[in-house]
């Protein structure tokens, strides 16, 4: 009796299966393209204006995921706040992240601080400043630019005599902005105005925070906002805001409902107050952005503040000693964001577009400026990222026909480090 034959197992497994087709659906699945396929083999050195190179705890600190609403995110919450408290140097505590960039901090600031019939005083220095105004606008309020020279910060006395024309709610600013690299240094004094005429004051603090002095209390600030991504080194989409009793108050006391359900700050304070459900968290970000600010708690305020003064003004240093020219005074210009002129006839696109590809290394171009801008945050501010953005600056110019003495510019930076003792 002949043996029956049977087809093996593998093959059943390797015939294609017949699937009845989707009622309705038209378009196929698309090309498949993985990750590793899309990002440089080498990344780049981000010396822009933001993001800024992440230190390995915050990296770790992003990859986990715990439960939102659980105990270990409440330990997790009450400390960043703490920590937070004394980045901010406020006694304050309405501190709260927000699941978003440092826009929607701003945002989370003018939706709950302004509203139809109120009066806003924007003073703006450039784009971010500018956005403030903007926001102002959306939410109803009536809002007064009063604007700079490009550049130039706004002073005192602007601040002072725009207020006495009218009565205002809320005064809105930048300390550092970010667009053109130029500080409001007489910020203290303009707060101090605003107190006196009875307004609350928004300050956007993104470059700022931690890379130089700022002092919520000392100052007398209402609403200060900052993003994770730049002067704390944490990554992009999870911001913080620290509100004052004085601007508590005006929240709760608000007539009209705020115009965003996630940037009410009542409902937002049940989870950063609370522990309460708001809406689902950015667990992997606060975690980043704890790691960030226990970083900075532990290097200390006094001196992330002097490593980023001696970086900045080294960098400044060499940039000029190559033969560059700065786009603001020394006077007004700020150490974070560093803005250098194009010279006449470059196309700043191109230079920073060989850049990235030659030397792996990337800073900013600008809104609108003829300048290209070199970030001073964080991780950025360290020897080794300094010799290499100030060399691949210098070539890339060179590569496009500027003269530049690059190993000047070099030999400049290594005495005005050695000046300084070096600082890590």
């Amino acid at each position: 009796m002949a043996a029956r034959t049977t087809k093996p197992e593998v093959a059943i497994a390797e015939a294609p299966a017949k699937v009845a087709p989707l009622h309705g659906l038209a378009l196929s699945p698309p090309e498949l393209e993985p990750l590793d396929a899309i990002l440089p083999s080498e990344p780049l050195l981000l010396m822009g204006a933001g993001p800024v190179p992440i230190p390995h705890a915050v990296s770790r600190a992003n990859g986990v995921v715990i439960n939102h609403l659980g105990p270990t995110m409440d330990r997790v919450v009450d400390n960043l706040k703490s920590m937070a408290r004394y980045a901010f140097q406020t006694r304050a505590d309405k501190i709260m992240g927000v699941a978003g960039p440092a826009s929607a901090a701003m945002e989370m600031a003018v939706t709950n601080l302004l509203w139809s019939g109120r009066k806003c005083l924007c003073l703006k220095t450039g784009t971010f400043s500018g956005r403030l105004g903007e926001m102002a606008v959306g939410v109803g309020a009536d809002v007064t630019v009063l604007e700079s020279e490009t550049g130039k910060p706004i002073t005192a006395d602007m601040a002072r005599k725009a207020l006495a024309k009218g009565r205002y709610d809320v005064v809105t600013l930048v300390q550092g902005e970010t667009s053109c690299g130029v500080l409001n240094d007489e910020l203290p004094q303009i707060a101090a105005l605003a107190r006196d005429h009875g307004a609350l004051t928004i300050v956007d603090a993104v470059v700022t925070l931690s890379t130089m002095p700022l002092e919520m209390d000392g100052w007398g600030l209402d609403a200060v906002v900052t993003g994770g991504q730049k002067g704390l080194s944490s990554i992009p989409g999870v911001s913080l805001i620290a509100f004052s009793d004085r601007a508590w108050t005006t929240i709760e006391n608000r007539p009209v409902a705020p115009t965003h359900w996630c940037f009410d700050a009542l409902r937002a304070q049940r989870f950063w107050g609370q522990h309460k459900y708001h809406y689902t968290a950015p667990v992997p970000g606060v975690l980043a952005l704890y790691e960030a600010l226990r970083l900075v708690c532990e290097e200390g305020l006094a001196a992330r503040h002097e490593r980023h003064r001696v970086s900045s003004q080294s960098l400044q240093a060499g940039l000029e000693a190559m033969g560059l020219r700065l786009f603001i005074p020394p006077a007004h210009r700020l150490a974070s964001v560093v803005a250098v002129d194009l010279p006449k006839d470059v196309d700043g696109k191109a230079v920073l577009s060989h850049m990235s590809r030659k030397f792996r290394v990337e800073i900013s171009d600008a809104f609108g400026l003829d300048i290209v801008r070199i970030g001073q945050m964080g991780e950025q501010c360290r020897s080794h990222n300094l010799f290499k953005v100030l060399y691949a600056t210098g070539m890339s110019f060179r590569h496009f026909g500027v003269e530049l003495d690059v190993s000047e510019g070099l030999a400049e930076l290594e005495r005005a480090l050695t000046r300084e003792h070096e600082f890590e």
